[in-house]
C-alpha cells in the first residue's frame, strides 16, 4: 500500500485492539484466512481453546530450526508459539509479543500443562507492540499503577520512564533473536509506524537471523477510502502493502535475500477489484561490514543467464566473478548457498592483511589469482587406479 501518512492512527490501533480482544472470546472466523499446513503431530499438543481463536493468513512456523531463539510478533492466542516451542526443543527458547490482554491470558492460561507434558518450558508471553519491541508495556503498567497520570508533569515523566526501561531494560534485546515469526500481524500496524516496525525486525535479529513472515497484500494500491474503513483494516485488508512494496520494506530496512516462501494460488478476497494474496516472505539480516578483497570468487550455477543481488553484484551464469570476503561469507551461506559455487584462493588472506575491495563494479576473477601466479602443480590420474566398467 502506498505510504500516505496517518490515517486515523489513534483510531486504528484502538479498533485491531478491540476486535481482537472479542475475537478471543468469539470466534471470528472472517479474520484472515488460516492455514491447514500445519504438522498434525505438532498441533495434536496445542490445547484447543488456543486454536479456536487463532486467526491468520500462514504458516511461518515452518521454517523454524531446532535451538533457536524465537519472537513470535502479534502471537495472539499462542498457536505459533505452541508449535514453535516443539521444533526449536529443549535448547531453544520462544518469546510471544501481543499487546491484547484477552489474548494474552489465554497464551499463558495453557503454560504450565503444555510444559509438564513436553518435559521442558521454553516459552514466555510478553505485552508489547510490534513496532516498539524494547518496551515492555506490563512494566509500563506497573510504574502507572504507582504513580497515575493526573498532570502534565507525571505525563512527561511516564515518557521518561518509557525510554529508561527501552535503555536499560528492553523487552527484547538488540541482536538475541534467532528468526522473528509473523501471521498476519504486520498490516495492522498504521502506515506511519510501518518502517519503525522492520528497524524493529532488523534490530532484534542477530547477525545471520531472518524473519519469515506470513502475510496479506494487495496486487494494487488501496485507496484512501478503503483505509478510512475501520473494519476492513482490522479485518486485514486495508493495511496491506502492495506486493511488491512489501518485499522492498525488507530491502529498504537493510535484509538480504528477501524470498517469497509460498503464495496463495487464488486471491483470498477481492475489494473493488483489488485482489488480497497470503504470502510467506523470508529475509535475513547481516550483509553490514568493510569490502575486503581475499581472493575469493563465486559460480553462479544457473539457470537464469546472470542474477543481480541486493547490493547490485551481477553473477554471470559459470563466471569466475570475484567478490569481497563479507558478499563471499553472505552467498556461502542462508538463502544463496544452493545457487553458488564458492571458490577459496589456495593461500589464504589474512584478515588483517586483505586490502580494500570495491563492489561498485562486476569484475571477474581470473584463476590465477586463486591459484597463484607461481602455481604449476601436475597432477595425472595413474592408469592403475582408474579400471574396470566404471571408470572414464
Amino acid at each position: 500500500m502506498p505510504q500516505s501518512g496517518n490515517i486515523r492512527p489513534s483510531s486504528i490501533e484502538r479498533d485491531v485492539r478491540e476486535r481482537y480482544a472479542d475475537a478471543a472470546s468469539h470466534v471470528e472466523a472472517c479474520l484472515c484466512c488460516p492455514s491447514d499446513a500445519y504438522d498434525p503431530a505438532l498441533l495434536s499438543r496445542v490445547p484447543d481453546e488456543i486454536i479456536d481463536v487463532d486467526y491468520g493468513c500462514g504458516n511461518p512456523t515452518k521454517w523454524v530450526r531446532e535451538g533457536e531463539v524465537v519472537v513470535d510478533l502479534g502471537s495472539g492466542s499462542g498457536k505459533a508459539c505452541y508449535i514453535a516451542s516443539q521444533i526449536v526443543g529443549e535448547n531453544g527458547r520462544v518469546i510471544g509479543v501481543d499487546f491484547n490482554e484477552p489474548m494474552l491470558e489465554i497464551a499463558r492460561k495453557h503454560q504450565r500443562a503444555f510444559a509438564d507434558a513436553i518435559g521442558y518450558d521454553n516459552m514466555r508471553f510478553c505485552k508489547g507492540r510490534i513496532q516498539d519491541l524494547a518496551l515492555d508495556l506490563e512494566s509500563l503498567e506497573q510504574e502507572l499503577a504507582k504513580s497515575p497520570i493526573d498532570n502534565a508533569d507525571k505525563f512527561l515523566a511516564i515518557q521518561d520512564y518509557a525510554d529508561e526501561l527501552r535503555s536499560t531494560r528492553p523487552m527484547i534485546a538488540d541482536n538475541s533473536v534467532d528468526c522473528v515469526l509473523s501471521n498476519c500481524v504486520l498490516n495492522l500496524v498504521q502506515p506511519a509506524e510501518k518502517a519503525k516496525l522492520f528497524s524493529e525486525l532488523y534490530r532484534v535479529l542477530k547477525r545471520g537471523g531472518r524473519c519469515v513472515i506470513s502475510d496479506i497484500v494487495s496486487d494494487e494500491d488501496i485507496p484512501r477510502h478503503l483505509q478510512e474503513d475501520s473494519k476492513l483494516w482490522s479485518g486485514c485488508i486495508s493495511g496491506a502493502f502492495r506486493e511488491d512494496l512489501f518485499l522492498k520494506a525488507f530491502e529498504d530496512a537493510g535484509f538480504y535475500g528477501v524470498e517469497i516462501l509460498d503464495r496463495s494460488a487464488e486471491p483470498w478476497q477481492v475489494v473493488e477489484g483489488i485482489e488480497f494474496f497470503a504470502v510467506t516472505v523470508q529475509a535475513y539480516k547481516g550483509k553490514e561490514g568493510p569490502c575486503l578483497d581475499r581472493n575469493q570468487a563465486v559460480i553462479y550455477r544457473g539457470p537464469w543467464k546472470a542474477v543481480t543481488d541486493d547490493d547490485g553484484h551481477t553473477l554471470f551464469r559459470g563466471e569466475r566473478m570475484a567478490v569481497c570476503a563479507k558478499t563471499f561469507r553472505v552467498y556461502s551461506n542462508g538463502p544463496y548457498a544452493e545457487d553458488i559455487i564458492p571458490v577459496e584462493p589456495r593461500t589464504a588472506i589474512p584478515q588483517d592483511s586483505a586490502t580494500e575491495f570495491d563492489c561498485s563494479r562486476n569484475t571477474r576473477r581470473h584463476p590465477r589469482e586463486s591459484k597463484g601466479e607461481d602455481y604449476s602443480e601436475t597432477h595425472l590420474s595413474d592408469g592403475d587406479a582408474c579400471s574396470g566398467p566404471n571408470c572414464c
